[in-house]
This record gives structure tokens, sequence and C-alpha cells, in this order.
């Protein structure tokens, strides 16, 4: 079992994560020019840096001992599936308006998901 000191460090590396995804998806919206587009997959790069291994670790310490290998493979096929979804609805904003707006709403579901984990955080009851 994970200690709620962990839990809170594990929540606000999340956080970061989909801080610094907002700031790559902004700022892949807002210029076309190469060098606006290197900085947005650098940053891109630094939230896979943040959130992946996270991630894998948030399923391991959430699931049973007896459970951790079926629990990753859950995790990963959910994830599969959320992807094709996400990359369906990018292509359809991509076709119909455009790029910018593609990584803005890609910017806007980042809100959403901070916002839905500080809901999580606060509507948790405490351990005891």
């Amino acid at each position: 079992m994970v200690s709620e000191a962990e839990e809170r460090r594990q929540r606000s590396l999340l956080a970061l994560g989909l801080v610094v995804l907002m700031a790559a998806d902004l700022v892949l919206a807002a210029s076309d020019h190469w060098s606006v587009f290197f900085a947005g997959v650098a940053l891109w790069g630094v939230h896979m840096g943040i959130t992946q291994g996270l991630l894998a670790t948030m399923v391991a310490d959430t699931a049973p001992a007896d459970l951790r290998g079926t629990a990753c493979g859950f995790f990963s096929l959910v994830s599969g599936i959320a992807m094709l979804f996400a990359s369906v609805v990018a292509g359809l904003l991509w076709d119909r308006l455009g790029a910018a707006a593609t990584f803005q709403a890609g910017a806007g579901f980042c809100v959403i998901a901070l916002i839905g984990l500080a809901w999580r955080a606060v509507a948790r009851p405490p351990r005891g």
C-alpha cells in the first residue's frame, strides 16, 4: 500500500505532466514555424518523461500483488483504446478545423483532466 505522502507526490507529478502537455499543445498551436515546432516537440517529450513511468508505477501500486501483471495489461489495453479514439477525434478536428484547433482541443482536455485530478484529491476521504 502506498502512503498518503506518496499519493500526493504522484498526483503532483501527474499534474505537472499535464501542465507540460498543455504547454506543448499551446506552443504547437501558436505557430507553424520549425523552431516553434521543435520547442513544442521538446515539451511533449518532457511530458512523456514525467508521466509514462509514473502511470506504470501508479498502476502497479494500486493493484494487488497477485494481479499486477493483469492490471498492467488491462491498463495498456484501455490506454490503446483511448489513444485510438483520441487519434480519430484529433484527425477529424485537424481535417475540419486545422492543426491549431487540434492542439487547442488537446490543451482543453488537459484542463479537464487537471480539474478531475483536483476534484478526486478533494473528494477522497482521508485514510485512517
